[in-house]
């Protein structure tokens, strides 16, 4: 797998044992040329596998980026491959629910890539909501499968995810959430 823009456009990383489903070549390039440039916002990938997203997120300027993973068997490969980051891509090795509950700092993007088995994306996402994760503005991006489908905007305490856009890419799709204040 190579990473497809930025600093780091081409280099190589290696594939962590286990199931893995990495994020399609074109299927990054397109949600990272969505985001623009990523100069002055923080990056947080959650079910990081590999660190491909966390890489591709900091090649183009992200910082600070933090990668979360809870399989023990990608740890070696996870932290061998964010090494090659122009900056410091922090490792968390926990599972997503749990730092997202412990979480004490606030992230401008955030891209969850849960495994597609996952029957908690809903729950994932309000607790998202519910915690002090996701910075007011802050964008959520869902990578799922293209049969499941999510609502246009729905709410958690005083706070409101509102989906601005959803990419196709094959059998995926890739939903794009903008959280916002609640307006009472």
């Amino acid at each position: 797998m190579r990473v497809s823009g930025g600093t780091l456009t081409g280099r190589t990383i290696q594939i962590p044992p286990g199931i893995i489903r990495p994020a399609m070549d074109r299927m990054r390039e397109s949600v990272f040329a969505s985001l623009g440039d990523l100069r002055g916002f923080s990056f947080l990938d959650l079910f990081s596998g590999s660190g491909i997203i966390a890489l591709e997120a900091a090649s183009r300027g992200a910082s600070p980026v933090e990668a979360v993973e809870s399989d023990p068997l990608k740890r070696k490969t996870l932290i061998k491959n964010t090494a090659i980051s122009p900056v410091p891509i922090i490792c968390r090795f926990m599972a997503a629910e749990l730092y997202i509950q412990r979480a004490k700092r606030s992230f401008d993007i955030i891209f969850c890539d849960p495994p597609f088995s996952y029957k908690y994306k809903y729950k994932l996402l309000a607790s998202i909501a519910e915690s002090s994760l996701a910075a007011e503005g802050g964008r959520v991006l869902l990578h799922r499968p293209r049969t499941e489908h999510i609502d246009n905007g729905f709410h958690k305490k005083d706070k409101l995810f509102h989906l601005q856009k959803t990419r196709h890419y094959g059998s995926s799709a890739v939903d794009f959430l903008l959280l916002q204040k609640k307006i009472l």
